[in-house]
């Protein structure tokens, strides 16, 4: 019976020895994390470091937000500029050399902009502005400028 009680004691004090060691390398890991936290920094106690994080924190979500504020409203402003662009270039009377009349088209996401023509002729420089409005214009549209708003319309983004 003594000897059962000496294993058993014996067995309870491996198993507190195991513990021990296991509670020691615990102690020594969360101190090195510890002051890999601290690190460079003069800290009094954990309390301050906890309340200056939580500020922190508190600080970026403010800016967080501003900032997901202004990419909304710059989105906004995207929405309605010119992102789609088509120009053909042509010449209107075969006796002249060259393409120098073109026209243009100007369109944002939902196809509305205008279209620009300008026929180069013997006499000057003639320019053409129309609306275009879902890629239709309520003006009569040359075939160039019909072209050229199909060019846009059809730009890949």
């Amino acid at each position: 019976m003594d000897n059962l009680i000496f294993i058993s004691l014996l067995a309870i004090s491996g198993l507190f020895a195991v513990l021990n060691l296991f509670l020691i390398f615990s102690l020594f890991s969360s101190k090195r994390k510890i002051r890999l936290l601290f690190e460079g920094k003069k800290v009094k106690n954990l309390e301050d470091v906890l309340l200056n994080q939580i500020k922190k924190t508190k600080e970026q979500d403010s800016d967080l937000k501003e900032v997901l504020e202004r990419i909304k409203k710059l989105e906004n402003i995207s929405e309605k500029t010119f992102k789609k662009i088509g120009m053909v270039r042509f010449n209107p009377f075969s006796d002249m050399g060259g393409n120098q009349s073109f026209a243009i088209a100007l369109l944002d996401n939902q196809n509305n902009g205008f279209v620009i023509s300008s026929l180069f002729i013997k006499e000057g420089n003639r320019v053409y502005g129309k609306a275009v409005k879902n890629g239709q214009s309520d003006h009569s549209l040359s075939d160039e400028e019909k072209e050229a708003i199909e060019k846009a319309m059809n730009l890949k983004l």
